[in-house]
């Protein structure tokens, strides 16, 4: 045990146990709230833990701003007073001033002249971004699998808010789940896939391709952005029979019926579609665990020719300036979800690299808190 011990430990141990000692002291925190220098620190240190002990609180004056649609109400109608907004809103005075105020102080809104309130700098950008608003809507159901955080992180049993929302994450055989099981999940992949299509078409030219095949495509939203981006480009999407109901619907809707098509099937259980000299795997690995996506890799390499390509895209644990979404977020989501698991650019190469591809490669990505863009190739 003694021999253990020592393996474990690290010449930063020392100077590390020193600075926590001195944090922790009530007395070291009062000098440095009252020393000059170290004021307007021990000030941020302390708003950083009050923020993360009210984040739940600051996330539902969201939902509920969101929910009343204010951010599109003030963009159509302009600043307004709390009296003005009230009946919109279908709240008390009191009420509606409480809620627009605690937006101000979030940066959702902002105070104008004359006591009305406008968009923030915050709140603006939720403008008309139907994608957002649903993902805000859909956290209900996770803030609910949270509330007892202990009860999910040792496995009791509980009622699974999110597990039951993606139903294909505990079905045993999701290739069987009818429309009406995914057609909740489906729409808000839809909704919020513009997000991650942004970022994947600025970062890679799609139109070096003949023919793309987006694994897990859900109802063809990505499918019809690719097609549009590159108008030579064929696109087939693979996805579970249920969830490609809605794909048909939506090629012909934007007149790409000629070059978009879908397949169903269980990317699992089902061999992959041919053909194609482009894969995409979009918010697709990181909702599975790590024997799963080894198997998913290697059934795409079998799917492409010689010198085919892969292009994964994902929010990344480990993101610089974004930590906090990879572990904390995406951790505690997946573990609500029932499955995956948050990973670094790192973990993915090596799975990529172990599955056979022979080259893996970065591409920036203007918003990295969307999206990161893996390439992997085949030779």
């Amino acid at each position: 045990m003694k021999d253990m011990a020592a393996s474990l430990t690290h010449w930063s141990d020392a100077p590390l146990a020193w600075r926590d000692r001195l944090l922790s002291s009530a007395g070291f925190r009062r000098w440095a709230e009252a020393f000059v220098p170290t004021r307007w620190i021990a000030r941020r240190r302390a708003t950083q833990l009050f923020d993360l002990l009210a984040g739940f609180v600051y996330s539902q004056v969201l939902q509920a701003c969101v929910q009343l649609r204010l951010f599109d109400l003030l963009a159509e109608q302009g600043p307004q007073t709390a009296l003005e907004l009230a009946p919109r809103l279908k709240l008390s005075a009191e009420a509606a001033e409480r809620l627009l105020l605690a937006a101000v102080s979030l940066r959702l809104l902002e105070l104008r002249p004359q006591g009305r309130f406008g968009l923030g700098a915050l709140g603006a950008p939720m403008v008309g971004n139907a994608g957002l608003a649903a993902m805000v809507e859909h956290h209900a159901a996770l803030y609910r699998d949270l509330a007892d955080p202990l009860a999910l992180l040792r496995g009791l049993p509980s009622k699974a808010h999110l597990a039951g929302y993606w139903p294909y994450s505990g079905a045993a055989a999701p290739g069987d789940l009818p429309r009406t099981e995914v057609a909740a999940y489906s729409a808000l992949m839809a909704a919020s896939q513009p997000l991650v299509a942004e970022q994947v078409l600025q970062a890679y030219p799609m139109h070096r391709h003949r023919r793309l095949l987006d694994v897990g495509g859900g109802d063809g939203a990505f499918a019809c952005a690719a097609a549009t981006h590159a108008p030579a480009l064929q696109v087939q999407i693979f996805d579970l029979p249920g969830v490609i109901q809605g794909a048909g619907p939506r090629f012909e809707r934007a007149a790409l019926s000629g070059r978009c098509s879908a397949v169903g099937g269980d990317f699992f259980r089902d061999a992959l579609p041919t053909g194609a000299d482009l894969i995409t795997l979009l918010r697709v690995v990181h909702d599975h665990e790590d024997a799963q996506v080894l198997r998913l890799l290697r059934a795409v390499c079998q799917a492409l020719p010689s010198g085919g390509r892969l292009l994964l895209a994902e929010p990344l644990a480990e993101t610089p300036g974004a930590e906090a979404m990879g572990h904390a977020y995406f951790g505690f989501y997946l573990m609500a979800m029932g499955q995956g698991r948050p990973r670094s650019e790192a973990q993915l190469r090596e799975l990529l690299l172990q599955a056979g591809f022979a080259r893996v490669r970065r591409l920036p990505t203007r918003m990295p808190l969307q999206a990161a863009v893996l390439i992997a190739d085949l030779s």
